[in-house]
């Protein structure tokens, strides 16, 4: 079994030593997607040689880095995928928690739940966040059957040949939005398991329009809405090669 841990990065400077050093204690596969940092963080990362680095010349978004993690993985030969973020708020050390799971070969994608189970050390999310979490969670669970406890978790473990059949292509923050629905749709074989919520600062933002709480929300609900539509419409045989662009 081949794992590569994929970290997406954008102005991360502050963490991603750190970060790094520790994921390195775990896996000798590490891919840093950079999506056009401007604070310096480009040239940390191109420093070490104990990285896979993908640059972005522009900033494409979160989705975008994810889906770039999931060629890269492909093309290569790994087998499955952790995702993760870097700015603390995923602990390394869960790690072995996932691998453990992949292990028993009973998954597709194993998600992290800073939900699922509450811990004694758990920070409190900011009030938005959690209620737009609620909310999301709660729709694709009526919707799809989920019984996720977490839509916005960024820690997951992803099987390759079953990420690859989903032809993933949101760019943005709405990147789950698609994930989820495709994922019920495959009927990809699915758990979660308890990691830590850590929000070392709530002041971090989305940037743009996505900082205003009730925009974000009802641009979650548009790209939700948008996968149901195109739920029953015919895959153009034309789309089947846009996952691999």
């Amino acid at each position: 079994m081949r794992l590569l841990i994929a970290i997406p990065v954008f102005n991360e400077r502050k963490y991603v030593k750190g970060v790094l050093d520790r994921v390195s204690r775990y896996c000798d596969n590490i891919l840093v997607v950079d999506d056009a940092s401007t604070d310096g963080t480009g040239d940390l990362l191109a420093r070490r040689r104990d990285i896979q680095l993908i640059r972005h010349e522009t900033n494409r978004g979160y989705g975008r880095s994810i889906i770039d993690a999931f060629r890269y993985a492909d093309a290569a030969g790994f087998d499955w995928v952790i995702t993760m973020d870097c700015d603390e708020q995923h602990e390394p050390e869960s790690i072995p928690d996932f691998m453990r799971e992949i292990e028993t070969d009973r998954w597709d994608l194993i998600s992290g739940s800073r939900y699922l189970q509450a811990g004694p050390n758990d920070d409190s999310p900011p009030g938005d966040r959690r209620a737009i979490n609620s909310t999301i969670t709660g729709i694709l669970n009526d919707l799809f059957d989920l019984n996720i406890t977490d839509a916005f978790c960024g820690f997951k473990a992803h099987r390759t040949s079953a990420i690859r059949r989903l032809c993933l292509t949101e760019n943005g923050y709405a990147f789950p939005m698609q994930l989820w629905p495709r994922v019920a749709i495959a009927g990809l074989r699915l758990t979660e398991i308890p990691v830590r919520l850590i929000y070392n600062d709530p002041t971090r933002h989305f940037g743009g329009v996505l900082d205003d709480a009730g925009y974000r929300l009802r641009h979650y609900l548009i790209v939700l809405r948008r996968e149901l539509d195109r739920r029953f419409e015919p895959l153009p045989e034309a789309a089947v090669c846009t996952c691999s662009e």
